[in-house]
């Protein structure tokens, strides 16, 4: 008997870990809420990120806008000899349904405040006379959408459809980039915010490159590099994470 209940005591916990777990291939859109730099960052530095769409889990479960991401600078490494600097973050948590779940992303999309400000922005300019749920804006990477009655246009294809605070659309592969499509048989409609269905790269940021997205070992880390000494992420930049 002792050895049953020892073993229920055992298992049960990782049952309900499983259940906590955010599935991969989720899409998670944040607001980087931490300025990196070159002169202050430093190796152990917490990083946070803030949730800007809710996001919909298959199970029924959902991650409300406003939510944290917190993670952590891995490594900063300086420019040398006209080698570009690299630093490396990971995220590391999720803070959620009032929990703190581990996970491990990698970074589909990066933009600046700037390419996030004007996606956010009607295409005719700022509008008193016509309410934001009605205004035709264009999401980072491409894409226009329609609100008030209208859908996620490529073109003349429907790829998505408006939501409170984003869009929601199916992931798609972006060719020659690495950025894949359905992760995991995972191919439901995902919170993208203000990024295109297919946004996949660097937005406003000419001097860095992703040199790691975090997919493969080492899972989770990732890093960009520099083509000058000196480099800042600002905060308010926009990120698409994907859960590993």
């Amino acid at each position: 008997m002792k050895t049953l209940v020892l073993t229920i005591f055992l298992v049960f916990p990782v049952i309900l870990s499983a259940q906590e777990s955010i599935p991969a291939g989720t899409v998670l859109p944040v607001r980087l809420e931490t300025t990196l730099s070159s002169k202050a960052s430093h190796p152990g530095q917490r990083i946070s990120a803030r949730v800007m769409q809710d996001v919909q889990l298959a199970d029924g479960r959902l991650i409300r806008a406003g939510a944290h991401v917190t993670g952590h600078v891995v490594d900063v490494t300086p420019s040398d000899g006209g080698a570009g600097a690299r630093f490396s973050i990971q995220f590391d948590s999720l803070d959620f349904s009032k929990k703190t779940i581990p996970i491990r992303t990698n970074l589909r999309a990066l933009a600046s405040l700037l390419e996030v400000d004007s996606a956010q922005i009607p295409e005719t300019g700022p509008d008193r006379g016509t309410p934001p749920s009605a205004w035709i804006t264009d999401q980072i990477g491409g894409e226009t959408v329609y609100r008030g009655g209208g859908h996620v246009m490529s073109a003349r294809q429907v790829v998505g459809e408006p939501a409170p605070d984003g869009i929601l659309a199916r992931v798609s592969a972006s060719p020659g980039s690495g950025c894949r499509g359905a992760v995991n048989e995972n191919d439901r409609l995902q919170s993208l915010w203000v990024f295109s269905s297919y946004a996949c790269g660097l937005y406003g940021y000419p001097h860095l490159r992703i040199v790691h997205a975090g997919r493969t070992d080492p899972a989770g880390v990732i890093t960009l590099s520099s083509q000058t000494e000196e480099w800042k992420v600002w905060g308010g930049s926009g990120m698409l994470l994907r859960v590993n």
